[in-house]
């Protein structure tokens, strides 16, 4: 059986696929953990561990000589994507109320979700479309966005906006696992070489334990307003990407499209959060339920516009390129 060619077919499967298997087992049995207890509870409630181990791996995995080289081309994506979520952050702190909104067509929507969902780009899908319509350094970008991965970014934008308070030694403690694995993997290339594989392996492992908080009826009661909210990430972020790609990048577009995605660990910032502000707490569900939506549409909606953008934009670049080198070469 292909059940792995299958789950990868499905955009953002290898996190979404069991984030619904575990949605479906909390929603019809969600006494499961108890009643089995032992190693099957701690599968089904790890989500915490088994993300430390996460964020452990991948920091490891990400080679600083990498990142110096491919920031002079695209390290400009990353660090706009981070500015447009910290401004979005911060107008929904001045007119959004506090917590989420309670009532009407909005209802579940919060300033936790809609930074959640646009500060992550999904570095798979960003990768594989540069390696088709892009240049290698606009692929080796990918190595940047890992360092958005994990709630630190998040955590950054919320506590800088006003949306959250961390108490310094709660911050510390949710990005040292990444710092740590970072510091051992660039000391030790074996060291990254044995933890680097492990980053995706855990995918499913957490994805699953995540699922196990959420309720399929929330996911039913926001799946429009996640359709929106994931169109809206690509509006957003993806025109000043567009911008910053061509006017400081010197690309044509199409890489800053191609990060207008929500990332599929963006879906387990909320929980996160939520463990470090207990009053954050009962928003976690709606919001989740809204990021995971947006993964959804990000990841099926950006490679679609992308390659239209390339068609459109890409090439004629390319000719004009072509060109000017022959017209060198004559001169």
């Amino acid at each position: 059986m292909k059940i792995l060619q299958t789950v990868e077919r499905i955009p953002g499967g290898l996190m979404l696929v069991p984030l619904l298997l575990g949605a479906l087992c909390h929603t019809f049995t969600p006494w499961a953990g108890k009643y089995f207890g032992s190693f099957t509870n701690g599968l089904i409630t790890g989500t915490v561990p088994i993300l430390a181990v996460w964020f452990f791996c991948m920091g490891a995995s990400i080679n600083y000589h990498s990142a110096g080289v491919v920031l002079r081309k695209s390290g400009t994506i990353v660090f706009t994507k981070i500015v447009v979520a910290w401004i979005v952050g911060f107008l929904c702190v001045m007119f959004m109320p506090k917590g989420m909104i309670q009532a009407g067509f909005f209802a579940g929507l919060s300033t936790l979700a809609i930074v959640t969902a646009m500060d992550m780009t999904n570095g798979g899908l960003y990768a594989s479309l540069m390696q088709q319509y892009g240049t290698k350094e606009e692929a080796g970008a990918f190595v940047l966005t890992s360092i958005e991965s994990g709630p630190l970014v998040t955590m950054m934008i919320l506590g800088s906006t006003g949306a959250a308070y961390f108490e310094p030694h709660v911050f510390v403690g949710a990005v040292l696992p990444f710092v740590v694995g970072f510091a051992l993997g660039n000391l030790d290339p074996e060291l990254r070489a044995l933890f680097s594989p492990a980053g995706k392996i855990m995918i499913p492992f957490f994805a699953f334990a995540l699922g196990n908080t959420i309720n399929l009826a929330v996911i039913g009661e926001t799946g429009l307003l996640g359709i929106m909210l994931g169109l809206s990430v690509i509006v957003i972020t993806g025109i000043p990407l567009i911008i910053a790609d061509r006017t400081i990048a010197g690309g044509n577009g199409a890489a800053g499209l191609a990060a207008s995605s929500t990332a599929g660990a963006a879906v387990t910032n909320p929980l996160i959060v939520g463990q470090m502000i207990p009053e954050l707490q009962p928003i976690v569900p709606a919001a989740t339920a809204l990021v995971a939506t947006s993964v959804v549409v990000t990841s099926v909606v950006v490679p679609i516009i992308t390659a239209l953008w390339y068609k459109r934009f890409g090439k004629r670049q390319e000719k004009q390129e072509e060109l000017r080198v022959v017209s060198h070469h004559a001169a």
